[in-house]
């Protein structure tokens, strides 16, 4: 097929579970399926798919470290500007089908809602990673590049901290809507926690020696039986 030489099955999977909840939304709503709630219920699944391609993002790097399929790190970008889209339309949900663009009632409730702070903050840093993530930007910034696009270890864990805080329940029992955030927070602080130099050597050290296993028993001499 023409595609698969234009395109690899990773790329068509990423591209396929990008847009699938955009076509979910909409085979909803066409169908009279949707929640009783439309307008909380879009900006909830829109940011949620937002949070998960950036997770999807952070994990490329730490999981090409494990299993050597460098075609991970190429994807990233693609990753990250999805997650840029998810969360464009999630404010556009907020401020325009929500609040009507009244910006005074946006600005009462951003500052009554701490939380949606965190996550205009989160969304604002993202926007100048998703412009510059074109190569022509990276020979532009030189070495600066690199370090703006760290930003993103800041971005990630304010946006699941905006996820977090946004649902009703406590944190230290599970209790209430806080149990997926919560599992959006572990799988992050997991995924920081592989990029720590450190853990990163060893885990491409443990990579090393499962890939260099195999050849070493072939390497062995046999022995005639006695």
């Amino acid at each position: 097929m023409k595609i698969f030489n234009r395109y690899t099955p990773l790329q068509i999977a990423i591209h396929l579970y990008a847009w699938s909840a955009l076509v979910w939304i909409v085979v909803e709503l066409l169908t009279d399926s949707f929640s009783i709630n439309p307008i909380q219920e879009l900006e909830q699944r829109t940011g949620r798919h937002a949070i998960t391609l950036l997770v999807l993002s952070l994990l490329c790097t730490p999981l090409n470290t494990i299993i050597k399929f460098p075609e991970l790190l190429k994807r990233r970008r693609t990753l990250g500007l999805y997650a840029l889209l998810y969360a464009t339309i999630h404010v556009l949900i907020f401020i325009n089908l929500d609040y009507g663009l009244a910006w005074s009632l946006i600005a009462r409730t951003v500052f009554d809602k701490p939380y949606i702070i965190v996550g205009a903050i989160s969304f604002l840093l993202l926007i100048p990673l998703g412009v510059t993530s074109f190569d022509v930007w990276k020979v532009r910034l030189g070495k600066n590049w690199k370090r703006l696009h760290q930003v993103v270890y800041l971005i990630a864990p304010l946006a699941v901290l905006h996820y977090i805080w946004s649902k009703k329940g406590d944190i230290l029992s599970l209790s209430g809507d806080i149990l997926r955030p919560a599992i959006y927070g572990l799988i992050l602080a997991i995924l920081l926690i592989m990029r720590i130099p450190a853990v990163r050597r060893y885990l491409a050290s443990l990579s090393t020696r499962r890939l260099s296993l195999p050849f070493k028993k072939e390497s062995q001499p046999k022995t005639d039986a006695p």
